[in-house]
Order: structure tokens, then sequence, then C-alpha cells
């Protein structure tokens, strides 16, 4: 289970999955909400994730 940081509520959390999108599923985040971090890196929702990875969800911030 990779550990999971959430920015918008500032907490990490363990999820079971196996790519970002089913993080995401899990967590009932909508992925037009987030920037999905894996190591440092920007990725895709069907890169595939283990328990060794550092997964980050970053929010998408706009404005006008």
């Amino acid at each position: 289970m990779p550990k999971v940081f959430i920015e918008k509520t500032n907490e990490t959390r363990k999820v079971e999955a196996a790519t970002m999108k089913e993080i995401l599923q899990k967590l009932n985040i909508n992925a037009e909400e987030v920037l999905t971090i894996k190591n440092n890196e920007l990725v895709t929702l069907e890169t595939k994730v283990t328990e060794k990875d550092s997964i980050k969800l970053l929010s998408v911030i706009s404005g006008g």
C-alpha cells in the first residue's frame, strides 16, 4: 500500500491500489481537481504504483 499525501486536507493515508486512478477512486477525489505526483514527477492516472512509491495529490488552483 503506497502512502498518499493529500494536500487539500494535509494528511497522509495508506491506500491499497495498483494505479493512480484507483487511488483517486478509493479516496473519492475528482481527477480534475488534483495533480498526481509519483516520486516527485507528474504522472497520468494510468501510472502503476507500488508501496515503495511516494504519492502526492496536489490541489489544482484556478482563479480569475
